[in-house]
C-alpha cells in the first residue's frame, strides 16, 4: 500500500444509509469487546451492561437513526476500512466527567476520542489521513474548533489494543497542537478552522 491507496480514501458521516458498512467495519465484537463506540457516550455501568444482549450496538444505532452525529467511516472504494468517532464534546459523557480533560474554555467543541482502524490497514499512515479526511468534513460543516485526548506512549511499540484512543505523533502529523498537558502522557490537542479556510 502507497499513497495512491491513501489518496483514495474518503470519508463520510456514519447515516442509516451506510449502516450495513458500519457493522462491516467494526465486525461481530462491536471493533472490540462490544465497544460499539459508546465508551465515552455512557455512564460505566451503563455501558458495561451494554456490552451483552446488543445493548451497545442497539444505543449507537438509536443515535444514528435519530440522526445525531456519531462519528466517519474511511472509505477504500466501497470498503469500510477505518473510524473516527466525532461528536460535540457534550455528547461523551465520560469526557465531561474526566478529571484530566476537563473543558479549558467554553467555545464550542466537537471531540476525537477514539479511532478504529480494521487491522490490515494498520501502521501505513491511514489515521492521518483520517482524520486529515475529518477536518475537511468538519470544515464543511462549519465546525470551527476539533479536540482529541491521543496518548503518548512510554514505549516504543504500543499495543494494538492501547492505541484506540489515537497516538499523538498522528494527531501532530494531521496538524493538531497540544492545548493542555494536565496528563502528559494524554496530552488534549486541538486543531482550529480559521474562518478563512471555511
Amino acid at each position: 500500500m502507497n499513497d495512491d491507496f491513501l489518496s483514495a480514501v474518503t470519508v463520510a458521516p456514519l447515516t442509516c444509509k451506510n449502516w450495513d458498512q458500519f457493522l462491516e467495519l467494526f465486525g461481530k465484537n462491536g471493533a472490540g469487546a462490544n465497544c460499539w463506540c459508546m465508551h465515552f457516550r455512557l455512564p460505566k455501568k451503563e455501558y458495561e451492561e451494554g456490552k451483552t444482549d446488543d445493548g451497545n450496538k442497539d444505543a449507537i444505532k438509536k443515535l444514528v437513526w435519530d440522526d445525531r452525529p456519531t462519528g466517519v467511516i474511511g472509505f477504500y472504494e466501497d470498503i469500510p476500512i477505518a473510524w473516527c468517532a466525532f461528536s460535540p464534546r457534550e455528547d461523551f459523557r465520560r469526557l465531561e466527567k474526566s478529571r484530566v480533560h476537563q473543558p479549558i474554555d467554553d467555545k464550542k467543541v466537537w471531540s476525537v476520542p477514539c479511532m478504529y482502524i480494521k487491522k490490515e490497514y494498520r501502521k501505513i499512515g491511514l489515521s492521518i489521513t483520517m482524520l486529515k479526511g475529518l477536518i475537511n468534513y468538519a470544515r464543511k460543516q462549519g465546525i470551527q474548533i476539533i479536540e482529541a485526548y491521543p496518548t503518548i506512549p512510554t514505549q516504543n511499540r504500543l499495543p494494538d489494543g492501547f492505541a484506540w484512543i489515537g497516538l499523538y505523533k498522528s494527531f501532530e502529523r494531521a496538524g493538531f497542537k497540544i492545548v493542555d498537558t494536565t496528563s502528559k502522557h494524554r496530552p488534549m490537542v486541538r486543531y482550529y478552522i480559521e474562518a478563512k479556510e471555511r
